[in-house]
């Protein structure tokens, strides 16, 4: 997906922030809430990186805490001809990992204490070199503001469901257009369709993510074994930080969530067999010039 394409995409999530303000409170409510996308975006922009990070309780690690991941990334960062991103660690049972930051300079790459437990250190290669490709690819500053629009929605959505009702049909006084009928609309649609541009966003960077990743560590196959391996375990380990702010789902390598609540009604990641069935198709193709190929921990 080109990066016009994400640009309409973020517009359009933007645009429903003004939808929902309309519904809300009429004209009054559209100025208002786009007083608040352009402080969000602003916001998003400068610290939805490390909001995210602190929203699951990351904690950066260097080369004493972390010594195998830490090397790791840094021989994927070197291979990929990118600075030295920060790496955290979260405290999660759940294998998982994501990628966050503004641009390349400013990046950072977490992974789960459930994902080093499970995965052999080439597997770890292979997910951190997706992270990378994220990184590589400026995916990052996409995804983490569409998270943070996404959760400005929500609370907007909600904010109607338990004030909006009360307000006065008439939209002279400052209430919503359509009365109560574009309160509950506001409620019910509104975290529908903003999964909907997350879920767009994210399926077309994840295929992408996935083949430079494979280019980065040179082999497809490390990250295809991972994703199966993350994706079953995804499925009997709760990751309850991701629960409770679904908005971020989209930003982990495989979806976090259980599958048991409305937040899950759409997956904001693509096919897993399909995903694996493409890194598959690349290995006869992959491996780059021996000066290139990953040397690491893992071999």
């Amino acid at each position: 997906m080109g990066y016009t394409k994400t640009a309409l995409l973020l517009a359009g999530m933007t645009g429903l922030f003004l939808t929902v303000g309309f519904l809300i409170g009429g004209e009054t409510g559209m100025l208002m809430a786009l007083g608040l996308a352009l402080a969000t975006n602003l916001f998003a922009y400068w610290n939805s990186g490390s909001m995210v990070l602190s929203m699951y309780g990351a904690r950066e690690v260097g080369p004493n805490d972390a010594p195998e991941l830490y090397q790791i990334v840094a021989q994927l960062a070197r291979n990929a001809q990118l600075p030295m991103p920060k790496v955290y660690l979260i405290d999660n049972p759940q294998p998982n990992a994501f990628a966050t930051g503004r641009n390349p300079e400013n990046a950072a790459v977490a992974a789960t204490t459930g994902l080093l437990n499970l995965l052999s250190p080439e597997e770890i290669a292979g997910v951190m070199a997706h992270e990378l490709a994220h990184v590589k690819n400026h995916d990052t500053l996409v995804m983490t503001v569409a998270a943070t629009i996404a959760g400005a929605v929500g609370m907007l959505a909600n904010f109607a469901f338990f004030f909006g009702g009360s307000r006065s049909s008439n939209e002279e006084s400052g209430g919503s257009p359509l009365g109560g009928v574009g309160v509950i609309l506001a409620a019910i649609l509104a975290p529908i369709a903003a999964m909907l541009v997350q879920m767009a966003i994210s399926r077309s960077r994840e295929y992408e993510a996935d083949r430079e990743g494979a280019a980065i560590c040179g082999q497809p196959l490390w990250l295809a074994q991972a994703l199966g391996r993350l994706e079953a375990a995804a499925h009997v380990i709760p990751n309850r930080d991701a629960e409770a702010n679904p908005a971020t789902a989209h930003m982990f390598i495989v979806n976090p969530l259980s599958g048991k609540g409305m937040d899950n009604l759409f997956s904001t990641h693509p096919s897993m067999d399909n995903r694996i069935a493409r890194l598959r198709a690349m290995q006869p193709q992959a491996r780059p010039p021996a000066a290139q190929r990953p040397r690491g921990p893992w071999g």
